[in-house]
């Protein structure tokens, strides 16, 4: 049996000199020690040996197993150091061509908007302050002057979480940022209700409505609204801060423009337009050739939502706005669909 192992050894050695590549290295491997090759049939033997001959020719075959897989282990080495060899020998590397670009994470265009917008209002002396998603149809309507069933309430499609048993409060996601406001004018006057503290805040926020995704809708954006309550704040305060605010978004020579409009949380109310940046007012496709842009809608808090909120409307007033972050994106670089904001496509998020 041991002279048969010296010859299973010889053989196995003499067949592995010849091997030059990985594929045949592996077949060889196969070939002497996998389980069917001659050395492991030895092994399967040892049973049948006479008791004094096992340890004989047990210690005979671990040898030539331990001889053999060292010799695989060198040849394989070997073998890779000789593949490498030739892949350098044969193969060209052009070491004028450029090098390849690192794509290094940066903060969704969204987010560097609303940052930027947050700024200039905290540089006009606006606190950021947060408020919940989810809510109450009492404190995203009705304190808001959106009576139940109020024809206004067309005009931004809700998505109910639970109505069943809730009568008329039902809870959903709030369809804007100004319910933040009743939160807000609470919060304050809980803290001196005889003379509570004036309020100068900006409330930044996702909001959610249910609407048919178009090019220039989505079933979520993220909205800013501004509040200020105080004495004696007059529409002319609101005029002098939109304009400000325009000026440190869109340039020193921005033109803005008021419109009349309606929202039944505040009276009077307005849009206000920038003149378009891309046509410089003579009309273009970007502004449907009116030469403006509309950026927000403002007003003076009405006297319901101040009552509502802790203020008596008769010592003082305030004003509000809500400016959409993506809707100013979209217009300051041209972007005419804001389903790209939330398709997470790379090559739209990398231009930001």
């Amino acid at each position: 049996m041991q002279e048969k192992l010296k010859e299973i050894e010889k053989a196995a050695l003499e067949s592995l000199a010849v091997v030059h590549d990985s594929a045949a290295l592996e077949a060889w491997r196969v070939a002497n020690l996998g389980r069917s090759s001659p050395l492991m049939t030895v092994f399967a033997e040892l049973g049948k040996l006479p008791k004094e001959q096992k340890p004989v020719v047990g210690q005979a075959a671990n040898r030539v197993k331990v001889a053999l897989e060292s010799a695989l282990e060198e040849k394989s080495k070997e073998v890779k150091q000789t593949a490498l060899e030739k892949s350098l020998a044969e193969e060209k590397l052009d070491v004028t061509l450029p090098g390849r670009e690192k794509h290094i994470g940066r903060l969704h265009p969204s987010t560097q908007q609303l940052r930027r917008v947050l700024s200039i209002l905290a540089e006009m002396g606006f606190q950021v302050y947060t408020s919940r998603e989810v809510e109450t149809d009492e404190i995203n309507f009705q304190l808001l002057n959106f009576p139940p069933h109020h024809p206004a309430r067309d005009m931004q499609d809700t998505f109910f979480i639970e109505a069943e048993g809730r009568g008329d409060n039902p809870i959903l996601m709030r369809t804007h940022t100004s319910p933040g406001q009743i939160r807000a004018m609470r919060e304050f006057a809980a803290m001196n209700p005889q003379n509570p503290p004036p309020i100068r805040i900006a409330l930044p926020g996702m909001c959610f409505r249910y609407e048919q995704i178009t090019a220039r809708s989505e079933v979520q954006f993220n909205q800013v609204e501004g509040l200020a309550v105080g004495k004696n704040i007059t529409f002319a305060d609101l005029k002098g801060t939109i304009a400000d605010f325009v000026r440190r978004m869109f340039g020193d020579h921005a033109r803005l423009r008021f419109r009349a409009s309606y929202f039944p949380f505040t009276e009077p109310s307005a849009e206000v337009d920038v003149e378009c940046f891309v046509c410089g007012g003579a009309g273009c496709a970007v502004c449907k050739n009116s030469g403006w842009l509309e950026i927000l809608g403002c007003g003076m808090v009405h006297p319901v939502v101040l009552e509502n909120g802790g203020y008596n409307p008769k010592v003082y007033t305030g004003y509000a706005w809500g400016m959409g972050p993506e809707r100013q994106l979209m217009l300051r670089n041209k972007v005419h669909d804001i389903r790209y904001f939330w398709g997470n496509d790379v090559r739209f998020l990398e231009q930001f």
